[in-house]
């Protein structure tokens, strides 16, 4: 799926244009990618979390010469699925978001 396919059933479901609801998810994936450069976690109940995790650094080989290398630390983004999101992938039946207040 691409993003403007999304967007477009985003946009259905929210009965907004699909100008703004790519304007707000946009605003959205660039607040999460704020946070995660700070090191910190987004959590979404449910959803799952966005994390900083730092691997250590270890000895890898090169496939195509099968020499030793060494592969410094470094900090990668990880996402732990939450349960909601497993169940839906599991194939289980999957509970209607709250409506936000207004």
């Amino acid at each position: 799926m691409t993003k403007a396919e999304f967007v477009a059933l985003v946009a259905k479901k929210t009965k907004l244009t699909g100008k703004d609801t790519e304007a707000t998810l946009n605003a959205v994936l660039a607040q999460i990618t704020e946070l995660v450069g700070k090191g910190q976690d987004v959590p979404f109940i449910g959803f799952g979390t966005f994390k900083v995790s730092t691997r250590k650094a270890r000895t890898g080989r090169n496939p195509a010469t099968g020499k030793e290398i060494k592969i410094p630390a470094k900090k990668v983004v990880t996402f732990k699925v939450g349960s909601k999101l497993k169940d839906a992938a599991e194939g289980k039946k999957a509970v209607a978001p709250k409506k936000a207040k207004k």
